[in-house]
């Protein structure tokens, strides 16, 4: 039974507070009755978006992620901040980082990325009908915008130049809807 697996807080609280993470530290209680700790981080969620053009390209990003000091090919994606709709953060987003805006917007599904170690929750939506316009950065944020077909992004999956979980997860299921074997949500 899916209740014989539950662990149960006893105590905990906060050891650290960032303006964007959150780390808290609990004890717990195990199924088995014995105690033990939980370090974890809190996340506000983000958005992904899967923005396809008229001519059945996909628009992606080049850009710099510190943690891992190298540059990652992404898909457009960015925080939820707080109250705000998952579209409207996808909407915003999209406009900011690559200046474009989408005629039609579809959520595909929800993404838990990184469940031994944090809350991060990341919503997938899929923008067609896109019409260019003009790109709005936030300050400190650098990224390169470039296309490719459906079949060249599966390639670099397949050769591990792209690995970031949230673009090889978003390129399975564009791949899958285009071919009409799944629907979005």
């Amino acid at each position: 039974m899916v209740s014989e697996l539950k662990e149960t807080r006893l105590d905990g609280g906060l050891v650290y507070d960032g303006h964007f993470l959150k780390v808290e530290r609990d004890r717990i209680e195990l199924p088995n009755g014995k105690t033990s700790h939980r370090e974890f981080i809190r996340h506000p969620g983000a958005v992904v978006i899967l923005p396809l053009l008229p001519d059945g390209r996909v628009l992606l990003e080049r850009q710099f992620r510190y943690p891992n000091s190298q540059v990652f090919i992404e898909f457009p994606a960015g925080k939820i901040d707080p109250g705000e709709q998952h579209l409207a953060c996808a909407q915003r987003e999209l406009k900011e980082e690559t200046g474009y805006t989408a005629g039609r917007w579809r959520f595909v599904c929800t993404i838990h990325n990184a469940i031994a170690y944090s809350d991060e929750h990341l919503e997938l939506f899929l923008a067609e009908d896109l019409v260019a316009g003009e790109q709005k950065l936030d300050d400190g944020e650098f990224l390169e915008l470039f296309t490719v077909t459906v079949p060249e992004l599966l390639e670099m999956v397949r050769r591990g130049e792209i690995t970031d979980v949230k673009t090889i997860i978003g390129a399975f299921w564009l791949e899958k809807i285009l071919s009409g074997t799944w629907t979005p949500a």
